[in-house]
């Protein structure tokens, strides 16, 4: 993938805008609130929403927000109980996207995710035919400056780690899914402050666009998708060229 990274880095920029906005307060409060669903509200014995309660506070949520997060999980807040959701589809030139959701109305989300994706050329697909595309890890994020590199790859193989790579100003760290959590905590131990923790779809085939116009269609239906409410999480195979990222500059 050398060369075509950059939409790898046009994601993570937004991130730290989104963060500026409070964006991010509200797809951690979702993560939380999964976690407590699917496991219950105490932390200490359920391992995502430790993680999911880590990645808040990595980005300053207040505790308040925190536990209200948990509260709505578990129900003690009253109304609908929220739901995870995961929806398939394409955008222009095939691009494949998966967006994984935290909703009280599936209804509602179902029928706005659909509508997004026809308004920018694109279509919901059948459960699985775009997932197959994508391997699922577990992702962890570090300072590039909290430790050099060969001794970060030297505790994370050795916690159960599969990858360690340089991603700009980041280490990133790949695992299985199931041992996220243990190499996350070993890492812990050693003392590095993790920027993220979460579980990822990583395309298998990225997909690089060379016409602009369609480019910029596909980053479109992203940002939408992504700036939903009831978003979570957004995967996609598309990737963008350095070529294409002047193109954009310009």
């Amino acid at each position: 993938m050398a060369g075509h990274n950059k939409w790898s880095k046009v994601k993570h920029i937004k991130a730290r805008v989104d963060a500026i906005k409070g964006r991010v307060f509200s797809k951690c409060a979702h993560e939380i609130a999964l976690a407590a669903r699917a496991g219950g509200g105490d932390a200490s014995g359920n391992a995502r929403l430790r993680s999911a309660i880590e990645n808040a506070k990595a980005v300053s949520m207040p505790k308040d927000n925190i536990d209200r997060a948990i509260k709505k999980g578990t129900g003690e807040l009253g109304g609908e109980m929220i739901q995870e959701v995961s929806y398939e589809g394409y955008g222009p030139a095939g691009i494949a996207f998966i967006v994984e959701m935290a909703t009280d109305n599936l209804n509602r989300s179902a029928a706005d995710v659909r509508s997004i994706f026809v308004k920018n050329a694109g279509s919901v697909a059948t459960q699985g035919s775009v997932s197959y595309q994508f391997d699922r890890k577990g992702e962890i994020r570090i300072g590039a400056s909290a430790i050099d590199e060969e001794r970060l790859m030297e505790l994370a193989i050795e916690a159960g780690a599969d990858d360690v790579q340089r991603d700009d100003d980041e280490h990133l760290i790949h695992t299985a899914p199931n041992e996220l959590g243990t190499v996350a905590n070993a890492l812990r131990a050693a003392g590095l402050k993790l920027n993220s923790e979460k579980r990822v779809s990583i395309s298998q085939n990225p997909s690089v666009v060379e016409d602009i116009s369609i480019a910029r269609q596909v980053i479109k239906l992203h940002d939408q998708l992504d700036d939903y409410p009831d978003t979570v999480n957004v995967f996609t195979n598309f990737e963008v060229s350095d070529e294409m990222m002047e193109l954009f500059d310009s």
